[in-house]
């Protein structure tokens, strides 16, 4: 495998699927990497999309075929990964893969692309603020919330071990931090 990656990773909530979206829009070379998951779509999330959304059993058919480049149960029965197919089919249009994945995925796809790769973690300013952001979204329940929350703890732990941490406190501010990593790793 050839080219370079960006993974974004960070809590649920923190803001790093906003800071993605903006980065796709700002004419890089980028391409958004499609995870797969278990879970059932949110909102109008659509297959292939959002996500490839497959059922657990699907999922695990996969993992043992060896279709994915990573991939962990990130809750429970909940399982997350990035397909092989999707880095092949951005490398072959040129582009520079972009990832938004959970810290795990995150600091195994560093592991797998070393210096070809820029690992980002986003992170929020508070927990209180996390909670609070998740709370907005409208689309999870609450005992999924406190889920989260709970999680995002154990997640902020895996911060150092990111190139580079970007705390989501001003999203301007965060915005404009990401987009000059960027352009420098792509540079370089």
């Amino acid at each position: 495998m050839t080219g370079k990656v960006i993974i974004f990773s960070a809590p649920s909530g923190a803001g790093k699927s906003t800071i993605v979206n903006h980065l796709l829009g700002r004419g890089l070379g980028l391409e958004f990497s499609v995870s797969a998951t278990c879970r059932l779509p949110r909102g109008k999330e659509v297959h292939g999309k959002e996500y490839y959304f497959f059922s657990v059993e699907e999922f695990r058919e996969r993992i043992a075929a060896g279709e994915f480049l990573e991939y962990e149960e990130v809750y429970p029965g909940c399982f997350y990964g990035t397909l092989l197919s999707e880095v092949e089919r951005i490398w072959a249009k040129g582009h520079t893969v972009l990832f938004d994945v959970d810290v795990v995925g995150g600091v195994n796809i560093k592991e797998k692309f070393g210096a070809r790769a820029l690992s980002v973690f986003v992170q929020p300013p508070s927990v209180e603020e996390l909670e609070r952001r998740l709370g907005g979204r409208g689309t999870d329940a609450p005992e999924k919330i406190r889920e989260r929350v709970e999680k995002a703890e154990y997640e902020m732990s895996f911060a150092p071990r990111f190139d580079t941490v970007i705390v989501n406190d001003d999203l301007s501010a965060a915005l404009a931090e990401a987009e000059r990593k960027v352009k420098a790793f792509l540079a370089s």
